[in-house]
């Protein structure tokens, strides 16, 4: 049987099935293996993907052979192509890092629900991405929602229910807001398919319910990618859940949110409903320099390294956000590049701190002193990060931020392009805050010298601060996507 026409349906359907598996299962190591092998063979299928986009366009696939409008359709382009394999990547190192990850972190008895509904988290993330229904871009945003609500929850610190809890409600609000910008869209437009919705939606634009939609639509999203000031949510989510999970939500979840966001703007409401006849570009201008520099600079004053980041992720959304506000090609390429090397790097960290914990019993400042005598390769991985949170050049970080120096220049607005260059000292300040507390501190006696990661723990972590530097010196893949992808969103469907 030739699978390869049915390769957008087996995106979603494998990690699906996945999760009813584990739980029948029920045994850690197998269940362990059943969501190890879903994740490595949805790369296998995103990589797939990928390349045959890049060499044919745009693919539609009709679920049940019920052609579009009329039935579902998977939809997969460039932009879309890009943002499977950022998520699938993400999680086919995440979960191998996972299992003694967890062994401190989970309680025994919960490890096959961790595996649950890791699959399931990744099924969602995954459908929201490959989609061209409205509707089911909904049922797939609160699947994964569901499931990262309780993998924030299965943390032993009880402050991780707490986080989980604000997360719930806030979420539920933003999912509250989409779908009736959802409905109002099905109101104007009598379709759910969102190429579909898109070209009827031409003939109504201006009208009270579409604009209505936008708002709603906006706000919801919002809520979801945490764009200041809507973030609170996420300092606490990040910060308690447990390491593996914060690596993979800080990753993926608020990057798969901004993909919405640009597939709803550009490719359903158009890009001249949303940029020219609204004031969207100051809006969200003013929003995402709030959120760099506010965010950064709250980051410099926590006293745990998860928390420090989780600002500094609110601050780099900012930087996502404002690629998005220049309007333009230069600029929506800088976006969709910075989603994806974001994601990488900040999945990297993440990773690493779950490691510092393990040895270290926390990531306070307190407890990290010296912890780069003690642990050398991890103190100069999340220093490699954190260069690329900074944008050194040599890193993914940087080639983000040229594109959005370049984007301002094109735009004639250099105060803007200062302020980005400002901005990197707020990175560089918190990063350094890690770099005294590990390099310029003396050891804790504590410390036990030369103690190790586990090496299951060490070759996910090592392999994702590889790609923040391989991205940062070779360009091709993210870029070339990227602009592939700015083309498409800036050109309409096609």
């Amino acid at each position: 049987m030739n699978l390869a026409p049915h390769l957008p349906a087996l995106q979603v359907v494998v990690p699906l099935l996945a999760a009813p598996l584990t739980v029948l299962l029920r045994r850690r190591s197998v269940a362990f293996a059943v969501a190890l092998a879903a994740s490595w063979v949805a790369l296998a299928i995103a990589v797939a993907l990928w390349l045959r986009v890049a060499e044919g366009g745009t693919i539609s696939y009709a679920i049940g052979n019920w052609p579009a409008p009329w039935g579902i359709e998977y939809r997969v382009d460039a932009l879309s192509a890009f943002v499977l394999v950022l998520v699938t990547g993400i999680a086919a190192l995440v979960l191998p890092y996972s299992r003694a990850s967890i062994e401190a972190e989970v309680p025994p008895q919960k490890h096959y629900l961790f595996y649950t509904m890791f699959a399931l988290c990744l099924a969602g993330l995954l459908g929201i991405t490959i989609t061209g229904d409205a509707f089911n871009t909904f049922v797939f945003l609160e699947i994964s929602s569901l499931s990262i609500y309780v993998l924030i929850a299965l943390g032993r610190d009880r402050r991780a229910l707490l986080a989980a809890y604000q997360y719930l409600i806030m979420g539920t609000i933003g999912a509250t807001f989409i779908v009736i910008g959802i409905g109002l869209l099905y109101l104007m437009t009598g379709t759910l398919n969102l190429a579909d919705m898109g070209r009827r939606l031409a003939a109504v634009q201006g009208t009270r319910p579409v604009l209505a939609a936008l708002a709603f639509l906006t706000v919801g999203l919002s809520l979801k990618l945490a764009l200041f000031p809507l973030h609170q949510w996420l300092p606490n989510a990040y910060a308690f859940a447990p390491s593996a999970v914060s690596a993979f939500i800080a990753a993926t979840a608020t990057k798969v949110a901004v993909y919405v966001l640009l597939r709803f703007y550009y490719s359903v409401f158009g890009e001249s409903a949303v940029f020219a006849r609204l004031p969207m570009q100051e809006a969200m201008l003013l929003l995402a320099l709030a959120g760099i520099f506010v965010a950064s600079t709250v980051a410099i004053f926590q006293t745990d390294l998860k928390r420090l980041f989780a600002y500094s992720s609110v601050g780099q959304i900012g930087y996502i956000i404002l690629g998005l506000s220049f309007d333009s090609t230069s600029g929506l390429t800088a976006t969709i590049v910075h989603l994806f090397n974001h994601g990488v790097t900040k999945g990297a960290i993440f990773l690493l701190l779950g490691g510092v914990a393990l040895v270290t019993g926390g990531t306070s400042l307190a407890r990290i002193q010296g912890l780069g005598k003690r642990m050398p390769l991890t103190s100069f991985g999340i220093v490699l990060c954190g260069l690329s949170l900074i944008g050194i050049p040599g890193t993914a970080g940087f080639v983000s931020k040229w594109y959005l120096i370049r984007a301002a220049f094109e735009k004639g607005q250099w105060w803007l392009a200062f302020l980005i260059v400002a901005s990197s000292l707020l990175a560089a300040a918190y990063v350094w805050r890690f770099v005294e507390a590990a390099y310029f501190r003396e050891p804790r006696k504590d410390l036990t010298e030369g103690a190790k990661v586990p090496r299951s723990m060490a070759i996910p972590s090592g392999l994702l601060v590889a790609t923040v530097v391989y991205f940062g010196l070779d360009t091709s893949f993210t870029v070339g996507s990227a602009a592939q992808a700015a083309a498409l969103l800036l050109g309409g469907l096609r």
